[in-house]
């Protein structure tokens, strides 16, 4: 539902929720790049992003941004409703989280080199079959652009990382056991999204052209750069589908082991996206769909919409609003930055805000306490014409990187 901000260059779904003025500001100067298809959607979940409002839709005609696009291409969630209830659960969790930990690389450490936990150091089995999957598209794309080759990329499949990617065990509304996560394309979507970035504000400024920000740079269609971008943005989030299936694998591995039967089969799957861009058409045109922060809600598709790691999150299926792009939120949304959580919020705190939830308690994990989030309620208030909600599913073990 739009709300009383409405203009011809923006829709807003943002009633009953709190839109900072940074934000406001920033979806304005995107509105008024003069490639943007009729205007700019900006989901309920929307905060300051870098480049482009975090829960925007932005079509363009003629051109991309490679900043709003990011730099965790790709980055998404995929849900998969296993066969287990919550009777087949074991009373404590602990042994199961610390199972999954050990199953999926997760974090940071060594400043990301030879001995960072977060990235694999043997490629077997399925991580080495998917990335030969993956190696002749990317060898290709190195070969016009060799930067991009240096630093993780296969290491980095089937890999959690870190901030806000997470692997959850939640249960729905019949008490069956769903397994969620959240993860992207890792280094080397970081690597390529940071690269054509520099590269668009190089051209922007060898054309002498001046933007109302610098990361508003951007690629124009029918050159070099623009086709290399939009091959390499295409293999990255192709690189992210893959890691998230491998994940997907080895979670409902434990979870098998912990309930001491098969949980996968025919239950459902829900995959998406909501960091990308795609080709699209939208009001009688071609155009390219970026989506920061947004998950594709077409009429009757299923996407997944996380809350934080203390509240509920929703299985949803798309009403295919034309307004918004047939696009709904990705999540709840920050409410403030890490930093400003880290200052409010103390351990107690968290502890208080995860009760009854088998996760990490520590001071690493404050900027991502829940309370650190939108309300997930209002958030979901705020866009009905967008989505119905399929499930609600509460989590009971959180594993964040």
């Amino acid at each position: 539902m739009g709300d009383s901000r409405d203009t011809d260059r923006v829709r807003w779904w943002t009633q009953g929720v709190a839109v900072e003025e940074q934000a406001r500001a920033q979806v304005q100067r995107i509105a008024a790049m003069p490639f943007i298809h009729r205007h700019v959607a900006v989901m309920p979940d929307v905060h300051l992003g870098k480049g482009a409002t975090v829960g925007s839709v932005i079509a363009t005609k003629g051109a991309v941004i490679p900043a709003a696009v990011g730099v965790d291409i790709g980055c998404g969630m995929m849900a998969v409703r296993t066969g287990a209830t919550a009777q087949d659960l074991p009373t404590s969790l602990a042994n199961l989280r610390s199972s999954i930990e050990r199953a999926v690389p997760h974090g940071r450490t060594d400043n990301g080199g030879r001995n960072d936990r977060g990235a694999r150091h043997q490629l077997v089995g399925p991580v080495l079959e998917a990335w030969r999957g993956l190696s002749g598209r990317f060898e290709a794309i190195v070969g016009k652009h060799p930067k991009l080759g240096d630093g993780n990329g296969a290491n980095h499949l089937g890999t959690l990382g870190t901030g806000n990617h997470f692997i959850e065990v939640c249960l729905d509304e019949a008490n069956r056991v769903w397994v969620m996560l959240h993860s992207g394309s890792r280094g080397v979507g970081n690597r390529i999204g940071t690269y054509f970035i520099e590269r668009a504000k190089a051209d922007m400024q060898r054309q002498g052209l001046e933007l109302p920000d610098a990361d508003l740079a951007y690629l124009t269609e029918r050159t070099q750069d623009f086709d290399d971008y939009v091959e390499a943005v295409s293999w990255a989030q192709d690189f992210a589908t893959t890691n998230r299936a491998l994940m997907m694998d080895a979670v409902l591995a434990q979870v098998a082991r912990t309930v001491g039967k098969p949980v996968a089969g025919a239950e459902q799957v829900v995959a998406c996206h909501h960091n990308y861009v795609s080709r699209e058409h939208h009001f009688g045109a071609d155009v390219l769909v970026t989506r920061k922060g947004a998950v594709s809600a077409r009429a009757g598709e299923l996407g997944i919409i996380p809350g934080s790691m203390g509240t509920r999150s929703y299985i949803v299926r798309g009403k295919g609003n034309p307004d918004s792009f047939a696009s709904c939120s990705h999540g709840a949304g920050r409410a403030m930055s890490r930093t400003e959580a880290r200052r409010r919020f103390t351990l107690a705190d968290h502890a208080r805000a995860v009760e009854g939830i088998e996760c990490r308690r520590d001071a690493a994990v404050i900027d991502e306490t829940p309370a650190a989030y939108k309300d997930i309620d209002a958030v979901m208030a705020a866009q009905t014409d967008l989505v119905q909600v399929e499930h609600t599913l509460r989590q009971v073990l959180c594993v964040k990187g």
